[in-house]
């Protein structure tokens, strides 16, 4: 898989200015479409009915937060293979593993940097392509 076959992606943040921050991010990185929702419950309904190659979620969200997202995701044979990648305030390290065991593929601690977002999405792009998994990180690089 190349970063040109990631054409869909779905944005999930409580906060609107982050969600536009992070579509322009992956528009201008080639994704043909970048989604936005403001919370878990919508994002798991339009993941359900759509063809995403991408999930970018926060976690803290009112309603669903993005660990029960992921888990939701992960639960649904459907969707259980979506790369997802965490951008989140919650930076420590009991949460950081929670995510992990959650499913969550990526991990990247706000704030951050344009260049740090496009190396989680080229890291996941690459472990996709090769077909090996490894544990989520939390480098700002």
């Amino acid at each position: 898989m190349s970063l040109a076959s990631m054409h869909r992606a779905l944005v999930v943040d409580d906060f609107e200015s982050m969600r536009i921050i992070i579509r322009n991010i992956l528009l201008q990185m080639g994704f043909d479409e970048a989604d936005m929702v403001p919370d878990g419950e919508r994002a798991l309904r339009m993941l359900g009915g759509g063809d995403y190659d991408l999930l970018v979620t926060d976690w803290s969200m009112p309603g669903m937060d993005g660990i029960e997202l992921v888990r939701a995701v992960r639960a649904d044979p459907r969707l259980a293979g979506l790369p997802v990648l965490m951008v989140t305030a919650e930076a420590g390290r009991e949460r950081v593993l929670r995510a992990i065991e959650a499913g969550v593929d990526e991990y990247l601690v706000k704030p951050f940097t344009q260049q740090a977002l496009r190396a989680k999405v080229e890291r996941l792009r690459v472990r996709l392509q090769s077909g090996h998994a490894s544990p989520a990180r939390t480098s700002d690089d």
